[in-house]
């Protein structure tokens, strides 16, 4: 049971994670946090929080879990802001999408990794956000990786898994660095590409007639799209080695695909989209 949650920034994320606890039972104060008092109340008045402080200092006084749900570029920030603030026992966690950067930033302000502290990254989400978009369900059945480091305490990080299996996801371990490669290829390329097709189209002279006949491929292909511009520019600068490499090396395979067509390459066209086939098909099932 958590005594008191804080949340600072109650968006999707935040606010499923606030959702999911209460419906199971598993905490009892919710306080949430961030500059914007409007969005707070909203929080409020939607029942996902039971009140908030726009001072973040104030706001993880006497939270046994603190949560940080907050764009990579701002981590750093919220940790010397909550510095000298937490409770002796608090627990902190974050739900960031790339880790080693995260890391940093707390070893920056801290002067090392404190035993207390469980980087963590919740494997869903929807091209929606803010509170309004938090459901209970979100994670159910998702999986939440885990990156300890040698300074995390078992206490802290049993803490955090007992947490996050409360809300019905799969909690699995990490390393730091094995994250973030293993997220640039199947979180952060395809945002890339999506974002990418997505503007590359809309460039082009043509672009109402291109998006009146758009079909059902394109909007499954280019939902991601519609996600939170400044979250995934954070990403891709945050986990920017890992992107880049994963970029590069579907670049050569796209290049590899291009040749093929010019040269009419039927059996090669047809070994790409068969291997791809047979590796979704694996993968769906």
């Amino acid at each position: 049971m958590i005594e008191r949650l804080c949340i600072v920034g109650v968006g999707l994320i935040g606010g499923s994670l606030a959702r999911a606890l209460r419906e199971a039972g598993a905490v009892g104060e919710i306080v949430g946090a961030s500059r914007n008092a409007e969005h707070l109340q909203r929080a409020v008045d939607l029942g996902v929080i039971d009140r908030f402080d726009t001072d973040i200092a104030a706001a993880v006084r006497g939270a046994d879990i603190v949560f940080l749900s907050v764009p990579l570029g701002a981590m750093r920030k919220v940790f010397e802001l909550i510095k000298g603030s937490l409770a002796g026992d608090a627990v902190v966690t974050d739900g960031g999408s790339a880790k080693a950067c995260v890391v940093t930033d707390v070893e920056a302000v801290w002067g090392e990794v404190p035993a207390w502290f469980v980087p963590g990254h919740p494997i869903a989400g929807t091209e929606r956000s803010g509170v309004e978009a938090s459901f209970a369900d979100l994670y159910r059945g998702k999986r939440v990786i885990l990156t300890p480091t040698a300074s995390t305490a078992a206490e802290a990080l049993q803490r955090v898994r007992a947490m996050w299996q409360a809300t019905g996801a799969v909690v699995k371990e990490m390393e730091v660095r094995h994250h973030d490669e293993v997220l640039a290829a199947t979180s952060h390329l395809p945002h890339v590409l999506a974002f990418t097709l997505v503007e590359s189209l809309a460039r082009m002279s043509e672009q109402r007639e291109i998006f009146e006949y758009a079909a059902g491929g394109f909007r499954d292909f280019t939902r991601i799209a519609s996600s939170d511009p400044v979250m995934w520019r954070d990403i891709c600068l945050a986990n920017r080695d890992a992107v880049v490499a994963m970029v590069e090396h579907f670049s050569n395979d796209l290049d590899a695909l291009t040749q093929a067509m010019r040269q009419r390459d039927a059996d090669a066209i047809l070994k790409i989209f068969a291997d791809a086939k047979a590796a979704r098909d694996a993968f769906a099932g």
